[in-house]
């Protein structure tokens, strides 16, 4: 009996002493566990979480090879001042309706009317100023405001009616084509007619020589357009928008996961409202720049924008999933497309081959966003 205490006490004091030797291990362990974990991880993964972390990497490489590439199979024609100054042009109009696509798909969505709203907002500019004696500031303005109508009536409807964007915008895609065609006759406004009644709307095709401004005489020609450098500075704003703004955090968070981003108190719906809104303005911007580079306006032009615009957006980076992507590698991406055309097209290679590349560019893009967003999961 006297030692029954005794041994309840040596019990006890086991007792409490007993988890101070696990808690210890344990916290070794957990300070030890990401060490070793980080000693231990293969280079591939160190590589996905690199690309993970800067996914416009891979289209600034993408890009870079492209151009020493095309330089060796091409020779000095591609890197001619002239040469480089058309393929910025070309890529003006691609990298505007892309900003605009980028925006949609980072909310997880997807716009396939794109090249539709630019085309019908260029043909709305052009027939009131130069077929209904609309003065021209008033017919400009409508053209902007047709296209930012058709962006927010999409953002209306996915959020409304709950439609996936992808059957939204392929409705409503077929729905302002027609309309464009209704309104244009299927009519195209030359270039005389423009210069004479609306220079403003060719405006944004006026060409800055280089040369005129700088004394560098060996660049010829060369130059940059008004479209160019309305293009950039839009660029520069959405990129500032995205990444400084709270507007921008909604726009990710509803990418990501729009549940927790409701839950977190954002309004998914008028984000996504705001973001198909702000897409059909950035449309209408570009409607401006395509009257300036082809100098007309035609109901049947921006035949390609739908998919230029997505091609520019996946290849830069842009996750089709949502939530992952930016403007830079936007602008990447559609570098990647007018170069690669541009380069095939020097060394005598027919369109066709041309557009396999692209598509090409496309799975390898999108097969590589499926690898990384492995190491979210």
């Amino acid at each position: 009996m006297k030692g029954a205490p005794r041994r309840r006490l040596t019990m006890t004091n086991e007792t409490e002493m007993a988890p101070l030797v696990p808690a210890a291990a344990t916290a070794e362990a957990a300070d030890a566990t990401p060490a070793r974990a980080e000693e231990h991880r293969s280079p591939g993964r160190r590589v996905q979480q690199f690309l993970h972390v800067y996914p416009t990497t891979i289209p600034f490489l993408v890009l870079l090879l492209g151009v020493i590439g095309f330089a060796f199979i091409a020779g000095g024609r591609f890197f001619h001042p002239l040469n480089l100054s058309l393929i910025l042009q070309q890529v003006t109009i691609i990298a505007m309706v892309g900003i605009a696509q980028t925006l949609v798909i980072l909310t997880a969505g997807i716009d396939l009317s794109v090249g539709a709203m630019m085309v019908l907002s260029s043909v709305v500019m052009g027939r009131l100023a130069v077929l209904s004696g609309v003065p021209v500031p008033l017919a400009f303005a409508a053209g902007i405001l047709t296209g930012t109508a058709c962006g927010f009536a999409n953002g209306l409807v996915v959020t409304r009616l709950r439609l996936p964007p992808f059957i939204v915008t392929l409705g409503t895609w077929s729905v302002f084509g027609a309309v464009n065609l209704l309104y244009s006759k299927n009519q195209t406004l030359r270039y005389q007619e423009i210069a004479e009644v609306a220079p403003f709307l060719q405006a944004t095709g006026r060409l800055f020589k280089i040369h005129d401004y700088l004394p560098l005489d060996f660049l010829g020609g060369a130059g940059v357009t008004t479209g160019s450098l309305l293009m950039i500075a839009f660029a520069f704003l959405t990129a500032y928008v995205l990444r400084r703004t709270a507007f921008g955090r909604h726009v990710y968070a509803t990418g990501d996961d729009p549940e927790s981003a409701q839950l977190v108190g954002i309004h998914v719906d008028r984000t996504l409202v705001a973001v198909y809104t702000l897409a059909g303005f950035l449309c209408s911007v570009a409607a401006w720049i395509l009257i300036g580079r082809i100098g007309a306006v035609s109901p049947n032009a921006g035949a390609t924008a739908n998919l230029d615009s997505i091609t520019a957006a996946v290849i830069g980076g842009t996750s089709l999933f949502g939530g992952r992507g930016s403007i830079t590698g936007t602008l990447f991406g559609a570098l990647i497309v007018g170069v690669f055309r541009n380069g095939l097209a020097l060394a005598g290679l027919q369109n066709t081959w041309q557009e396999l590349t692209v598509g090409l560019l496309i799975i390898v893009a999108v097969a590589l966003d499926q690898w990384i967003r492995r190491l979210a999961t």
